[in-house]
This record gives C-alpha cells, sequence and structure tokens, in this order.
C-alpha cells in the first residue's frame, strides 16, 4: 500500500472503481466530507485504486474525474434516465479499448484522447461491468444519514448496510432505543 493510499480516510474503501469513485463523498458527523476537493485527494484516490503509476494526480485529471462521479452519481440514482445515461456515453466517448495481438496471445489496451481523461473512464466503464453483472446489487447504504454505495456480494443480496459495523450497527441501536422508550 502506498503511502497515499494509507492516508485514505474514508470509511469504505475496496469497492468496484465505479462505487468507489462515487464514495470520494461521505458524511462524517452530518458533514459531506469531498476527497476530491484537490490534486492531493486525487493522488488518494489514485493511489487507493492501484492507479497512481499510470495517471497524474493534477488539475485537469481532477476535473474530468469529479465530471465521471457527476455522471455515474445521476445514472446510479436514477437508473435509466437519459440525462444521465447521455452524462456517462460523453464520458465514455474519451477512451476506447483496442483489440491487440501479441506473442503471448490476445489482449487489450486502453487508449485515450486525453490521458487526463483515463481514471474517469476506467471508472464509467467500470460501472458498465457492474451492470452487466448484477445490476441489482448495486446499492446504497440504507441508513438515512449516510450517502455511500457498495455492490452486494453477500451470497444472498440481501446486504444492506455499507458497514454493519458503523450504520448497520447505528440503526440497530437506533431501533432499541425507540423500543426502550416505548416501554
Amino acid at each position: 500500500m502506498s503511502a497515499d493510499a494509507a492516508r485514505d480516510p474514508r470509511p469504505l474503501v475496496g469497492e468496484p472503481l465505479s462505487l468507489d469513485l462515487l464514495n470520494t463523498r461521505w458524511m462524517l458527523d452530518g458533514v459531506r466530507q469531498d476527497l476530491l476537493t484537490d490534486a492531493e485527494g486525487l493522488g488518494i484516490w489514485l493511489a487507493a485504486n492501484g492507479i497512481a503509476d499510470r495517471f497524474e494526480a493534477d488539475g485537469r485529471t481532477l476535473e474530468h474525474v469529479l465530471l465521471a462521479r457527476d455522471a455515474l452519481a445521476s445514472v446510479v440514482d436514477a437508473p435509466g434516465e437519459a440525462a444521465g445515461v447521455a452524462r456517462v456515453n460523453k464520458i465514455l466517448g474519451h477512451g476506447r479499448i483496442r483489440a491487440t495481438l501479441s506473442p503471448e496471445g490476445p489482449g487489450e489496451e486502453l487508449e485515450f484522447k486525453d490521458a487526463s481523461w483515463g481514471p474517469g473512464w476506467l471508472a464509467t466503464r467500470d460501472y458498465l461491468g457492474l451492470l452487466a453483472a448484477a445490476p441489482d446489487r448495486i446499492r446504497r447504504c440504507a441508513h438515512e444519514a449516510c450517502i455511500l454505495h457498495f455492490f452486494d456480494t453477500s451470497r444472498n443480496g440481501t446486504r444492506r448496510w455499507c458497514s454493519m459495523a458503523a450504520c448497520g450497527n447505528r440503526a440497530k441501536a437506533s431501533r432499541h432505543y425507540a423500543r426502550s422508550r416505548e416501554d
């Protein structure tokens, strides 16, 4: 783990790239936090996802990553809405996957019109993979004060919380407190 990834302050990391990008915004004590306010935060996010060596953590890349995050948020929050779909397609228009053949066999190579679109494009492309795999498992945490997203990998597909230790426990405590007040 790089020093940047070790400084990641977010409460939920390790989700697929598209959801991890959405999770660069979170709530802390009722106040919205945002990792992507500057190039340093972008560097932390790139490092946490193992792509810091491929892309620059600069203002232009940050601008494009923020556009991708907003596009992803629009389709995750309102799936199928035409405006969100158009925003995602616009991000995807900045890159492509080219099929290749090498002595080792078939492969793929990423190509970008401008490398600063790379991280945002990768996150957006990742979302397409989640949609193809299991769109019903792309979830927002069920806790009303949480804005984090996750990909439900539980066997029966019933995960509700970004973290059972955090949001799940708060919900249980809240229910217990409400019951105790009724008695």
